[in-house]
């Protein structure tokens, strides 16, 4: 069996990822290009495709008669055409379950950050503005603890979960958000209209669809009564850039942290940009997935899985 990775450069480069069992023929590609042409020539004899984010449509796929499966290297599906995968009868299939550490961590370093307005500070300790006040300590930006605070989670899967444990610990209360319109499935959600108006932090976790698609925009914004803190570690298709950024600079909400954004790497146009210097402002560059434990568990629940595949064709 062949197998090609295309994007291998979407991991770290200290972290081994060797050919999973049963794959002789093993060639990676540290990026490819937004290119059919160039997919198709360096996959034409390939039974596997690896890939995290580049975008195989159906010219690529009826383009390459041997290929039997495409294996994303992470949970999202939507840069593969899945209707051209069944019409031609290739397999696909994704990696969950690696990131039920790492995210759930990172929400918190950008949720801590933002709330303790820390970039703010750590700018103001390098810049000489704290030697130029002259004060043993500077507290120009108010310090705002989590504890007593109410957090909303919008999306409750495993990721929600395992926010909502380390938020307790933390002495948050937390509001499950249920799904947009909809009356509470149990005793356990609150209906999302309410945990708008009653949260402190609010942290997306949800997948996005049509459903979700600019999910928080300028009537959802408006609904939130407690001027919230936004932490988005789930895609950036989720928010409205132009109304978060209206929000942020109205003071409707206190801030946002994001680790994604509509476009991927972040364009030079985006309007978040305009509130990057926000003292409660902060961005990471979508690796909230990415510790080294969750890169290794990643590759290991994809070599197994390609292992079965082969060994079951």
């Amino acid at each position: 069996m062949k197998a090609v990775f295309l994007d291998r450069g979407t991991f770290s480069e200290g972290i081994d990822l060797p050919a999973p069992a049963g794959i002789d023929d093993y060639v990676t590609f540290d990026d490819t290009p937004a290119d059919a042409k160039i997919i198709i020539e360096r996959c034409q004899d390939a039974d596997i495709i690896f890939t995290n984010k580049v975008q195989i449509n159906s010219e690529v796929i009826s383009s390459l008669p041997k290929l039997k499966l495409i294996q994303l290297t992470a949970t999202g599906m939507n840069n593969v055409d899945q209707d051209a995968c069944a019409q031609h009868d290739v397999t696909l299939y994704n990696v969950a379950g690696y990131a039920v550490k790492s995210v759930p961590e990172h929400t918190f370093m950008l949720m801590l950050n933002a709330m303790r307005a820390s970039f703010h500070y750590h700018q103001k300790v390098i810049d000489g503005s704290w030697n130029n006040n002259g004060n043993f300590c500077l507290l120009d930006k108010p310090l705002i603890d989590l504890e007593d605070k109410t957090l909303g989670i919008i999306g409750v899967g495993t990721i929600g979960k395992r926010v909502t444990d380390i938020a307790r610990a933390f002495g948050m209360q937390v509001l499950w958000a249920e799904h947009q319109g909809r009356t509470p499935r149990s005793d356990d959600y609150t209906a999302f209209d309410e945990v708008l108006a009653k949260a402190n932090v609010i942290s997306l976790h949800c997948p996005l669809n049509e459903d979700t698609k600019h999910l928080i925009n300028k009537d959802t914004l408006a609904k939130m009564d407690k001027q919230p803190l936004l932490v988005n570690v789930a895609r950036g298709g989720i928010v409205d850039s132009a109304a978060l950024v209206t929000a942020v600079n109205n003071e409707q909400i206190l801030g946002y942290a994001s680790d994604v954004f509509e476009q991927e790497p972040i364009t030079h146009d985006d309007p978040l940009l305009d509130i990057k210097d926000h003292p409660r402002v902060i961005f990471s560059p979508h690796n909230a997935w990415g510790s080294e434990s969750a890169q290794k568990t990643l590759w290991q629940i994809l070599s197994r899985q390609v292992s079965d595949f082969i060994e079951n064709s």
